[in-house]
C-alpha cells in the first residue's frame, strides 16, 4: 500500500558488509566514538526530511484536480537515489584534500539543499495551486526531482565518511545511525508535516478553538529546515574534521580521469556476468504485480475520503517493528537458499491488491460524514501491517542473496549495482502504475444530451463541462489495473520461481570476475 514512500532498497551497500570486519577487528566500544555517532545520526535524519517531503507531496495534490498522470510525472522524484551509482564514482574520485574527502561533497551540496528549500518556500503554495488555479506540476517536480538529486549525492557522501568517522571496532554502528536516522527523518518531513499541515488533525487533537488551518504549511516547513540545513552545515564545515582519514594517505590521494573510467568498466565486467544478467531481469520484473497496491491504493484512499494525516500516522505504530522485524527474520535469511523466504511472501503480497481494492470500494459507505471509526482504521492498520511484513520478508530476503553472491573483490561496487537494478525495478513499475490509471478508467458525461461523450479528450471534457454537466467514473481504472497486476503477478511467478531457484543453486563461481577483468 502506498501509505508511505520511505527509501527502502537503498539501504547501505558499504554498510550491510562492515559487520564481518567488526567481527575481526573486536568487540563494540562507543566511548570515545559518542559525538561521531551524534553526527552521523543527524546527518541521515536531514537527508530524510527531503525524501518524507517528496512523499507528502502526493498526498497534498490528491485532492486538488491532478490526474493520475500528472501522479506518474511527479513519481520520478523518487528515482534520484535509484540511479546514484551512475555519478557515486564521481564523488568517489574528486574532492579538495585539505578540506577532507567526504566534506568536499557534503558542504556545498548541504548548503544548495537549504538553498534551494529557502527559494522554493516562497513560491510553493503557487505551485500547489487553490480552487482556481491548477497546480503547476512540471515545476513542483523539477523542484523536488533537484532536491533528492542533492539529497542523493549527500546520501554518498555520508556512506563514505560514515565508514572511516568512527573507530573501527564501531563502525557497524554505522548502519543503525543510518536505519535510525533515515526513519526520523522521514518522520519529519512526512509524518509530523502532514499532521501539523492539516486543520482536521490540528482542530482534534491542539487546538481549543478550531480554525481553517493548520499549524504549519509546505512554505513555513520548507523555510525551517532550509535554514537548519544551512545552520547545521556551517557548524559541520567548521567545527567537525575527517581526522580518522588522514592517516590514510593513499585512500586520500586524488583520483584521475582513468581510475573514474575504471569504475564504469568494473560495472559492466559484472554486467557481463550470465548470472548477473538473469538476476537484473528477476529484480526489474518482479514487483509488476505489486505496483497497483503499492503506488495507487493510498492516493485512493485519500480520494475516497480518509484523511492523509491518518494514513501517515498509520506508520507511526510500526516504526519498532519495521526496526526488530530484520533480525527477526535473519535466521531464515541465512541459509544457502535466502530467496525461499522471498518465494513464500511473494503470493502473499499478491493478495495484498485486490484487499486493498476491496477496501477502497466500501470505503465511502464506511465512513459516511463522520470520518473514519476506529473499527475503520483498525481494519486499515491490519491490512497495512500484513503488506509491511511481506515486504520485509522480501526485503531481508534479497538483501541477504545480495550478500551471498557478491563477489568480495568487489563487494560495494557488486552491491551497489544489485541495489540498483532491485531499486529500478520498484520505481519503473509504480510510475507506469500511476500512469496508466487515467487510460484505463472509462468515463461519461452526465448531462443526457451528451450521453455518447466518453470525456476520453480535453475537447470532450470541456464540452461536457461547458453544458453545465460533469464527468461521471463509470469504470474506475484502479480496479483493472489490480486485476491486471495480479494475473501478471501470478503468471511472472511461474517463470520467477524456478529462474530463482536456480540461481539459488549457482555455485559461487558463476558469480565472480575473473581476475584478469579484474
Amino acid at each position: 500500500m502506498a501509505v508511505s514512500k520511505r527509501k527502502r532498497s537503498d539501504e547501505k551497500e558499504e554498510l550491510l558488509e562492515i559487520g564481518d570486519a567488526v567481527n575481526v577487528v573486536g568487540s563494540s566500544n562507543i566511548k570515545g566514538d559518542e559525538l561521531n555517532i551524534a553526527v552521523l545520526l543527524f546527518l541521515y535524519t536531514l537527508q530524510g526530511i527531503p525524501l518524507g517531503l517528496a512523499g507528502a507531496v502526493p498526498m497534498l495534490l490528491q485532492n486538488r484536480g491532478i490526474t493520475y498522470t500528472q501522479q506518474a510525472e511527479f513519481s520520478f522524484v523518487n528515482w534520484p537515489f535509484s540511479v546514484k551509482l551512475l555519478w557515486a564514482p564521481i564523488v568517489d574520485a574528486l574532492f579538495w584534500p585539505k578540506f577532507g574527502r567526504r566534506k568536499t561533497w557534503l558542504v556545498p551540496v548541504q548548503y544548495l539543499i537549504g538553498i534551494v528549500m529557502i527559494i522554493m518556500s516562497g513560491s510553493v503554495t503557487d505551485w500547489l495551486g487553490s480552487e482556481s488555479q491548477a497546480p503547476s506540476m512540471m515545476i513542483l517536480t523539477i523542484s523536488f526531482l533537484f532536491l533528492n538529486f542533492l539529497a542523493a549525492t549527500q546520501d554518498i557522501a555520508v556512506d563514505g565518511w560514515a565508514l572511516t568517522m568512527l573507530k573501527r571496532c564501531n563502525v557497524g554502528h554505522a548502519s543503525t545511525c543510518n536505519t535510525v536516522g533515515q526513519t526520523a527523518g522521514f518522520f519529519l518531513g512526512y509524518v509530523l508535516f502532514l499532521a501539523l499541515e492539516s486543520p482536521y488533525f490540528c482542530n482534534k487533537y491542539l487546538r481549543a478553538e478550531p480554525l481553517d488551518h493548520g499549524l504549519v504549511t509546505l512554505s513555513s516547513f520548507l523555510f525551517f529546515w532550509g535554514w537548519m540545513f544551512i545552520i547545521t552545515t556551517t557548524f559541520i564545515a567548521l567545527l567537525k574534521h575527517e581526522a580518522n582519514d588522514m592517516a590514510n594517505t593513499k585512500e586520500n590521494e586524488v583520483k584521475g580521469i582513468s581510475d573514474i573510467v575504471n569504475a564504469y568498466k568494473q560495472l559492466y565486467t559484472i554486467v557481463k556476468l550470465p548470472a548477473v544478467r538473469t538476476l537484473a531481469l528477476v529484480l526489474f520484473t518482479a514487483k509488476l504485480g505489486f505496483c497497483a497496491s503499492d503506488a495507487v491504493s493510498g492516493l485512493k484512499l485519500v480520494e475516497a475520503g480518509v484523511p492523509r494525516e491518518d494514513l501517515a500516522l498509520l506508520a507511526v505504530p510500526l516504526v519498532p517493528v519495521q526496526i526488530i522485524m530484520p533480525v527477526i527474520l535473519a535466521k531464515h535469511t541465512t541459509g544457502p537458499v535466502p530467496l525461499s523466504l522471498w518465494l513464500r511472501a511473494f503470493p502473499l503480497r499478491l493478495l495484498v491488491g485486490p484487499l486493498a481494492a476491496a477496501l477502497v470500494a466500501i470505503t465511502p459507505s464506511l465512513l459516511g460524514n463522520s470520518g473514519p471509526t476506529y473499527s475503520y482504521l483498525f481494519i486499515l492498520m491490519m491490512l497495512y501491517v500484513f503488506h509491511q511484513t511481506c515486504l520485509y520478508c522480501m526485503f531481508v530476503a534479497v538483501m541477504a542473496f545480495f550478500a551471498k553472491v557478491s563477489d568480495p573483490a568487489v563487494g560495494g561496487t557488486y552491491m551497489t549495482l544489485l541495489n540498483t537494478v532491485s531499486n529500478l525495478g520498484t520505481n519503473w513499475p509504480n510510475t507506469l502504475a500511476l500512469w496508466a490509471i487515467d487510460h484505463l478508467t472509462f468515463r461519461s458525461c452526465s448531462l443526457s444530451e451528451l450521453s455518447d461523450n466518453t470525456c476520453s479528450t480535453k475537447l470532450e471534457t470541456e464540452l461536457c463541462k461547458s453544458k453545465g454537466g460533469s464527468c461521471d467514473i463509470r469504470i474506475d481504472g484502479f480496479y483493472i489495473e489490480t486485476v491486471i497486476c495480479l494475473v501478471l503477478g501470478f503468471v511472472w511467478l511461474q517463470w520467477g520461481r524456478p529462474t530463482i531457484n536456480r540461481l539459488q543453486r549457482l555455485p559461487a563461481t558463476a558469480w565472480q570476475i575473473s581476475r584478469f577483468d579484474r
